[in-house]
């Protein structure tokens, strides 16, 4: 599946030359002035992604006592996020980056603020869930943001697909350090201080990540044809049709992700080992930026519809395993093993939906994976919560798998709409 020309002349080359050529790509890339500029802010400021909603139930279930309500909140801010985050994608698609980043930016801290005081306070319930539900909506999406520059800057370039995966790891990146560090803060220290962090971090990366216009993409204004003036109430359309296959397929994803990671907390605890619940989950996480840097070292010749539904269909089956892992030892082992594909499935399906979405609404494109992966953690958590209390852990990883298989038929059976033309596929 890969080129192997390069690969004739290794013999002559220093130990030294071998160990760094995988990593030629991503050097490259970041040889493009401002590139590493941007991307270490987008990385800062999409620290939340993995924060706000544990930081959320660990506030709330101190104060309170209680995780339903906790969950719920958290739930709502996930809801919310999923549901105004393409929106916000086509605002940036129309008015640029930064004039949408900045407004909605001052809207999730004050939000935010609004929260920690409502809880605090003691304050009604329903404050908890106003203020969690706004502050979800508006957390800013970098990530989306973020690949929207790299398709510019390296549109056409093979390239691309190493940015992609650098960003894919910088994700798994935010998802293991992370809620490591909210849970710390939250419990050693006082409740608040973990989504205050996260607060902090976003505001820090928005803003440096705002004030790197020189990479912020130019606004492309299509030009409707004087004969069909269009008509009000129309509808666009999908930005990209492999939208139909891929959104039903991450928020399975989604939802196959949460039940892991809840299933492993109660299998750990089942074991009379919980804290290394996190241990486990970070060697998940690993185990997909390793993969994903791999991934994205190298050059593929099979097309990426089909590297897609391969890594996808790897990724489900190694989860379809974890039901049946006797301890937490072998269940680790296979955890990293699935992790491997992970990222590799994350890149080749934002890598799909890069080359086949319209130029002016590419941000708002890619911000529909994003939702569907969030609305199905959001659905995902509240199913198997009832599930893993209702039967145990092994359950919940079943009901995981089960969500896997579901998303790999639906890839499988709709292969053809992923198929990108001709001409794009070189640069997929």
């Amino acid at each position: 599946m890969t080129d192997t020309d390069d690969e004739k002349g290794t013999a002559g080359r220093s130990p030294a030359s071998l160990l760094t050529r995988p990593l030629q790509p991503y050097t490259e890339i970041f040889r493009i002035p401002g590139a590493w500029s941007f991307s270490a802010a987008a990385v800062i400021g999409r620290m939340p992604m993995a924060m706000f909603g544990l930081g959320t139930v660990l506030l709330i279930s101190a104060a309170t006592g209680t995780y339903g309500m906790a969950g719920a909140v958290s739930a709502l801010g996930s809801l919310g996020y999923a549901f105004t985050s393409p929106r916000m994608a086509r605002l940036v698609d129309s008015y640029g980056q930064r004039r949408v980043l900045l407004p909605g930016l001052t809207v999730f801290v004050v939000a935010t603020a609004a929260l920690i005081a409502a809880v605090e306070l003691r304050l009604a319930t329903w404050t908890f869930f106003v203020a969690g539900t706004v502050a979800g909506a508006a957390m800013p999406s970098l990530g989306t943001m973020v690949r929207a520059r790299w398709s510019v800057l390296l549109a056409g370039s093979p390239r691309l697909h190493a940015a992609f995966s650098f960003e894919s790891v910088a994700d798994e990146l935010c998802f293991v350090i992370g809620p490591a560090a909210v849970t710390l803060l939250a419990t050693e220290f006082f409740p608040a201080s973990g989504i205050g962090l996260a607060a902090l971090l976003c505001v820090a990366g928005s803003l440096w990540f705002a004030a790197q216009r020189g990479t912020e993409p130019v606004i492309v204004r299509p030009q409707a044809p004087p004969a069909t003036p269009r008509k009000s109430g129309v509808r666009r359309g999908r930005p990209a049709p492999a939208l139909a296959v891929l959104a039903p397929v991450y928020l399975l994803l989604g939802a196959m992700f949460v039940s892991v990671d809840l299933s492993t907390v109660a299998f750990a605890q089942h074991f009379g080992h919980k804290p290394l619940a996190g241990f486990i989950l970070g060697t998940y996480a690993f185990g997909s930026a390793t993969g994903g840097l791999w991934y994205g070292s190298r050059q593929w010749r099979a097309p990426v519809e089909k590297r897609f539904a391969l890594t996808l269909t790897l990724t489900v089956a190694g989860v379809a395993t974890f039901w049946a892992q006797p301890n937490l030892i072998t269940l680790t082992c296979g955890i990293y093993l699935c992790g491997l594909t992970i990222a590799p499935t994350l890149i080749a399906g934002f890598s799909l939906l890069e080359a086949q979405a319209q130029p002016a609404r590419r941000t708002e494109a890619m911000s529909w994976l994003s939702s569907g992966i969030t609305a199905g953690v959001a659905a995902g958590a509240s199913l198997v919560g009832f599930i893993i209390d209702a039967h145990g852990p092994r359950a919940g990883y079943a009901f995981a798998a089960a969500c896997g298989v579901i998303s790999a038929v639906i890839c499988l059976t709709g292969l053809r709409r992923l198929r990108l033309p001709a001409p794009a596929q070189a640069p997929a």
